[in-house]
């Protein structure tokens, strides 16, 4: 039997424990928190989820697509709140290819379907104290607070930015690490149903861009958005009075206080501080075949291109794929595991630093958005060749860092091609130009009772 330790969180982790019961191993998952289906909702600690295709297809393996799809609210487009209030959307790609807004649902039900399998254990309220990969063995403290020391064939690290087991192979040779806190903190805040029913359209992921920083909502089912301000610790920290809130919100945010509600606003705004955001990057993933990093243990990213869970959920994907290849070797799969994630993971986590810039510039600028026309137009009639970054991230399989590189490539032909029309247009121009001209001067020459009031007329 293989035992597999899933430790601390829930998201990918559950998910690995039903890809993994499904070779009828058995998997043991401890997680620190309590059972999320029976915990109280805590503000403030979480960011809504973005479902995308690549989440999707993982779930689809273990038969769960359409069970969490059908609990999920689908945003067709990104919707621009400018600081008039007006609204424009700027479409995601072609009708048919639309995110999926989830929250705790999604995790309850992959959640349900592990404990179901006979071969999951799923032990809620143990921390992890100590992690041994050489020897395969762990050490957990329940609620017994008595330390249990647990072995098993290999270890699955899903715990998180601050990951515990990553923490341990960082003591190893050769184990590379770094990351990145950025400037920016973010704030949780909601708008509730108006008159039973969705306050704003609720098919739209909601974009308040106002360069510096911004402010996004996501529908929920229970009729309610919630909104997410990002902004740079030195803006939040100058907030420090109900007036400095409202006047702040008054002055960005007009047309969204009537949504939160003022006295609702000034409330959750001071319920929690700005919570920080980290992006994490480490190679590899794997120790020999004892031990594996998966999700944020192995790539904490910012959530701006909302493939934190997606990526995580493909790393188990990618993981089965190689499990079928090798024939569930450990010892060919881990290290396969690390060349083939590890170019991608890194990739993404960049994109989403880079899309953070596009969500709260980009978008107010008009040459972005005839970037983005000339995208969709070319996509049309080349929908293989070229293919919109958003596309590629959010709606397919493709490599996260050959995205990158098509994307790159896709620049440069447009932009030279940008360079060859204007050039030609401007020849043109002044081509018809001179010619007009020409024209005229001919038109004096020819008459010579002309010629003075041509000379007149040119200072000739």
């Amino acid at each position: 039997l293989l035992f597999c330790f899933i430790v601390l969180i829930i998201i990918v982790g559950s998910l690995n424990a039903c890809f993994l019961a499904k070779r009828n191993f058995q998997v043991d998952v401890y997680e620190a928190r309590e059972d999320i289906r029976v915990a109280k909702f805590t503000r403030g600690r979480s960011i809504n989820l973005a479902l995308s295709h690549r989440g999707r297809q993982a779930l689809k393996a273990v038969g769960l697509e359409d069970q969490i799809v059908s609990q999920g609210i689908p945003m067709k487009a990104r919707m621009i709140h400018s600081l008039s209030g007006k609204m424009s959307s700027i479409p995601y790609g072609t009708r048919s290819q639309v995110g999926l807004a989830q929250r705790s649902l999604l995790m309850q039900g992959y959640l349900s379907r592990a404990r179901k399998c006979p071969n999951v254990k799923v032990h809620f309220g143990h921390k992890l104290l100590k992690c041994n990969p050489e020897e395969g063995m762990i050490t957990v403290l329940g609620s017994d607070k008595v330390p249990k020391d647990v072995t098993c064939d290999l270890i699955v690290g899903c715990d998180g930015a601050y990951s515990t087991v990553r923490t341990y192979l960082m003591k190893k040779p050769r184990f590379d690490y770094s990351q990145q806190y950025i400037p920016h903190g973010y704030m949780e805040l909601s708008i509730p149903p108006k008159n039973g029913d969705f306050a704003m359209e609720p098919n739209y992921l909601h974009i308040w861009p106002r360069n510096a920083f911004m402010m996004i909502a996501l529908p929920n089912t229970n009729k309610s958005f919630t909104c997410t301000l990002f902004m740079p610790f030195e803006e939040f920290e100058k907030l420090l009075t109900s007036s400095d809130v409202l006047d702040f919100f008054q002055k960005y945010f007009p047309d969204a206080i009537p949504l939160i509600g003022e006295r609702e606003l000034v409330q959750d705004f001071f319920l929690l501080p700005a919570q920080p955001m980290i992006s994490v990057k480490c190679s590899s993933f794997h120790y020999e075949s004892n031990c594996v990093l998966m999700g944020d243990a192995a790539h904490a990213m910012v959530p701006f291109f909302g493939q934190g869970m997606n990526a995580g959920f493909e790393d188990c994907l990618v993981f089965d794929e190689l499990m079928d290849k090798f024939n569930n070797n450990l010892s060919l799969c881990l290290p396969a595991f690390s060349r083939f994630r590890t170019p991608d993971d890194h990739a993404i986590s960049d994109l989403s630093m880079y899309n953070y810039i596009e969500m709260r510039a980009h978008v107010n600028s008009r040459w972005f958005i005839f970037q983005k026309s000339i995208e969709r137009f070319l996509h049309a009639l080349m929908p293989s060749t070229f293919i919109p970054l958003y596309t590629m991230v959010v709606f397919s399989r493709i490599r996260y860092h050959e995205a990158v590189l098509h994307w790159r490539w896709q620049k440069k032909v447009i932009k030279k091609g940008l360079f060859f029309s204007g050039s030609v247009i401007a020849m043109g121009s002044t081509y018809l130009l001179r010619h007009y001209m020409s024209s005229r001067l001919l038109d004096y020459l020819r008459r010579p009772w002309n010629w003075i009031t041509y000379f007149q007329n040119t200072g000739h």
